[in-house]
């Protein structure tokens, strides 16, 4: 008998596979397989019982076909009978062909073995006790139970991804979790094609440039998803619903049906979950187009004031713009990046971010009080996994001082290691002093001082934190020998004993001018 030629296998039906072995397993029907390769590489989609001599028309694919062999003639050439029958069957995309050795025949012909063998098609033989219609419940039992567990999978899969994003880190604990549940690696791309972050094991060099490759494709184009599989390797690139061009890249090791609970269709609706929560981190969630965003600066490179430009900025549209408040941020584990700082942002209810140097700084607009004639609020709340200086709530045309604000308030906060700390706002006692008198106090008073800003700053930084050297060298990034030092050379410049509570107060209202 010829080799035949097996033609590519049809679709199969939308049902959760089960694994062949799995049901030979079952003790209570005492299937045994005879030819073919291993049951543990098959999968099949359910249970068809057929007699007819060409079962090809009423096949879907991946059905467990079973059969007593009442069509087989008693006169004709069996082997060549067999070979036609197992060849449309392999053809329909029949998983398997289970013989029953009763009522009609008492063994499985050995034709029929040697053909099924030939064709790659798994053989079992199904005893006298067990009948056609046991099998099937069988089938079915075992692709509810293999139904529960994909829900279940995905079920906890969605779960430890909002988990994930709800972390300090969203970004990349979204894509070390999906990339754990898939036994895989996944990247976030940014609109220029860059890989911004990534998690899991890395594909081989030719699946690494076509998972890159994919993530283009759905950059600009109608298309939101692509798939494609290479070396072996199951990629997936899923265009984020922020307009911003990035793109969630997947690639899995490529596996059939039924080699875990769950199939491929699985794995995609857990990556889609992930792809609508990176779409939530890195998109736009606050007030204000990009439109009026884009207007806004534009009219202040042209010469508009803060104050006139704010309303476009999605803040209070009230008189002057409304009252905003400048926050600075630090994460409490490594450097800021544009990513983590977008989720900063929407965390805090502003697409006004700037990621640049050690610290974020976000402009957010300060939500007024319940009730008439009441003024802002006190400003963003702590969030977990940041450090935040929050300045006062002020016009636009006071964000340069508010920044001020918000950059000491945040060196204060990392000194003594807590999670926030507000620019405080009341009234003092040196306001009862005129403006330009006491500002030009404060110039005369710190001239000796004021060309050298390191020894400016440092004084200031020493005497918000009570003259303690070791927070003020955490709030500065600085040895705490140089804190002294520079201390010392303060006290010589400006010829005063700073251990005299007068004199740091009077220098305090001085800084502070």
């Amino acid at each position: 008998m010829r080799e035949p030629a097996v033609p590519p296998a049809p679709p199969t039906p939308p049902t959760p596979p089960v694994s062949l072995a799995a049901l030979v397993s079952r003790e209570d029907l005492g299937l045994r397989q005879i030819a073919g390769p291993p049951a543990a590489d098959v999968s099949i989609h359910g249970a068809h019982a057929s007699e007819m001599s060409d079962p090809f028309p009423y096949l879907l694919g991946g059905e467990l076909l079973l059969t007593a062999g009442v069509h087989i003639p008693r006169d004709a050439d069996a082997r060549g009978y067999f070979d036609a029958y197992v060849s449309r069957i392999s053809a329909a995309g029949g998983a398997a062909l289970g013989f029953g050795v009763a009522p009609v025949h008492d063994t499985v012909p050995e034709e029929l073995a040697a053909a099924c063998e030939a064709y790659g098609l798994p053989l079992l033989e199904v005893p006298p006790r067990t009948t056609f219609s046991g099998v099937a419940r069988a089938v079915w039992q075992l692709m509810a139970q293999a139904r529960l567990a994909e829900l279940r999978r995905i079920s906890e899969a969605q779960q430890g991804l909002a988990a994930a994003a709800s972390r300090p880190d969203p970004v990349p604990s979204v894509l070390r979790r999906l990339a754990t549940r898939l036994d895989g690696r996944a990247v976030l791309y940014g609109p220029e094609g860059t890989e911004i972050a990534a998690a899991g094991r890395e594909p081989e060099g030719e699946a690494r440039r076509a998972l890159a490759e994919l993530a283009r494709v759905v950059t600009g184009h109608a298309s939101t998803t692509a798939t494609d599989t290479v070396a072996g390797t199951r990629l997936a690139a899923y265009a984020l619903g922020t307009g911003r061009g990035f793109v969630l890249g997947v690639a899995a090791p490529h596996r059939d049906p039924g080699d875990r609970p769950g199939d491929q269709s699985g794995d995609h609706t857990i990556a889609s979950v992930a792809a609508v929560l990176l779409s939530l981190l890195t998109g736009e969630h606050q007030g204000g187009t990009g439109a009026a965003r884009s207007s806004a600066l534009v009219r202040l490179l042209l010469g508009a004031r803060p104050e006139q430009v704010a309303p476009l900025l999605g803040g209070g549209d009230g008189e002057g713009g409304g009252h905003w408040h400048v926050v600075h941020a630090r994460p409490h584990t490594g450097s800021p990046d544009p990513v983590s700082a977008s989720a900063l942002g929407a965390a805090l209810g502003s697409a006004l971010v700037d990621p640049a140097g050690d610290a974020v700084r976000v402009l957010v607009p300060a939500t007024p009080q319940a009730g008439p004639g009441t003024g802002p609020v006190s400003g963003p709340g702590a969030l977990p996994g940041w450090t935040l200086g929050v300045s006062a709530p002020v016009t636009p045309a006071e964000w340069p001082a508010a920044d001020a604000q918000a950059a000491r308030a945040l060196a204060r906060a990392r000194a003594t290691r807590v999670p926030l700390v507000r620019h405080g706002a009341r009234p003092a006692l040196a306001d009862l002093v005129p403006d330009d008198e006491a500002e030009a106090h404060a110039r005369a008073l710190l001239a000796p001082v004021a060309a050298v800003p390191a020894l400016t700053e440092t004084l200031r930084a020493w005497l918000s934190l009570h003259g303690s050297w070791d927070r003020t060298a955490v709030a500065l990034s600085v040895h705490r020998n140089t804190v002294r030092q520079r201390i010392a050379r303060c006290a010589a410049l400006l010829d005063a004993d700073l251990d005299d509570p007068d004199v740091r107060m009077e220098l305090w209202f001085a800084l502070r001018r």
